[in-house]
């Protein structure tokens, strides 16, 4: 959480998708009950793409690593992947892009590809531990 401007909410989604952190820098411009909505919105956007190869979301799977939400509403993603060799590693940023694009008040959406720190199913939230029978 380094190196934020002054026009950056950012959710945390490392590890714990039910328990982010909205709001962890500084003020952002948008009105308190507006950004609780459009980050309700955008995290039910992301639990609407699923990973191809595994019955959860890539939400509840844990391949959200970061979401900011700009003053001006644009929205930039880190996500990873399962595996680097996944076989919808150039589709997965566009459905996310997708996604989110649709949620009412984002004005746009980038999704950056990250695979550092890698993807270990330890990431994942009970809800998805649940619906891949690892629980």
């Amino acid at each position: 959480m380094t190196d934020m401007d002054d026009t950056t909410t950012r959710v945390e989604a490392e590890g714990q998708p039910e328990q982010e952190a909205v709001g962890t820098g500084p003020v952002s411009t948008i009105p308190e009950e507006e950004l609780a909505r459009l980050t309700d919105d955008i995290i039910s956007a992301l639990k609407t793409v699923y990973d191809p190869e595994i019955p959860a979301d890539i939400y509840e799977l844990g391949l959200v690593y970061r979401i900011d939400i700009e003053d001006d509403r644009t929205v930039k993603i880190d996500m990873t992947l399962t595996a680097p060799g996944c076989p919808v590693a150039g589709e997965m940023p566009g459905w996310v892009q997708n996604a989110v694009g649709a949620v009412e008040g984002v004005s746009g959406v980038e999704v950056n590809m990250t695979f550092d720190p890698p993807w270990t199913p330890d990431r994942m939230s009970e809800e998805a531990q649940i619906a891949v029978g690892w629980y």
